[in-house]
């Protein structure tokens, strides 16, 4: 799996791929991300916050049963446009995930397959800048499923509203200060930080809701840690 480091380019990453991927779909994605990579500002640029909702949190062993996904900008979310798909998974629910998201096995008996899901999913991302809470979820399960059903890895940038949190308020002196002294860290949870800011609680882990709740978070971060002249490329992961 590929691991992300300082010095990478994402740029060099992306054209290399829009040139020798040869799966149609993933090329084509590919070939819209490289729209603005480069000096596309957040005021400029159109972002859509996704969000999935799993059987575990191993990718190489759990599944995808539920994607949502908003379009939006700094001005406004687009939830006319939101799309929710539940997902029928090759293996069975485990108690524990049925707890946390709802979804039951009658839920999913209709749900079209993972492959299906990905033909409609991917169309919705391209030319958008992806935002999510925590990316090893949506970056880690959508390679797996992108190596399984295509063939190859679908890797590409993200703005991750967890680590903006995560820098802010886990990493510098006082973090560790009360690292040193046993404190209880603040929590970077995707709930928690919205009460930061303001914004209202909602009821979490539906994948809809969730790509609501992330994309108001960052609406929110930009406003109070950013500015919205600052280059996409300074903010994602």
């Amino acid at each position: 799996m590929f691991k992300h480091k300082r010095r990478f380019s994402w740029l060099d990453y992306l054209q290399e791929q829009s040139k020798t991927t040869q799966e149609p779909l993933l090329k084509s994605f590919y070939q819209s991300q490289l729209d603005f990579i480069q000096d596309k500002t957040l005021r400029a640029a159109e972002f859509v916050a996704l969000d999935f909702e799993t059987t575990g949190l191993c990718p190489e062993q759990d599944e995808i049963v539920s994607v949502g996904l908003v379009p939006f900008t700094l001005q406004r979310i687009k939830v006319a446009q939101a799309k929710h798909w539940l997902v029928r998974p090759q293996g069975q629910l485990s108690d524990e995930s049925v707890v946390i998201h709802g979804i039951t096995h009658s839920d999913l008996s209709q749900a079209p397959n993972l492959d299906k899901v990905l033909q409609s999913l991917l169309p919705e991302l391209q030319g958008k800048v992806v935002v999510v809470h925590y990316q090893f979820i949506e970056r880690e399960f959508l390679a797996q499923a992108s190596a399984r059903l295509m063939g190859q890895e679908l890797i590409f940038p993200m703005i991750d509203t967890m680590a903006i949190e995560a820098r802010w308020h886990r990493m510098g002196w006082r973090s560790e200060l009360k690292r040193w002294f046993g404190a209880k860290q603040v929590s970077i949870r995707l709930a928690d930080s919205r009460v930061r800011y303001g914004l209202p609680r909602y009821q979490m882990h539906s994948a809809l809701t969730d790509a609501i709740a992330t994309a108001e978070l960052f609406q929110a971060q930009v406003r109070h840690r950013f500015s919205d002249s600052d280059y996409v490329s300074d903010v994602w992961q």
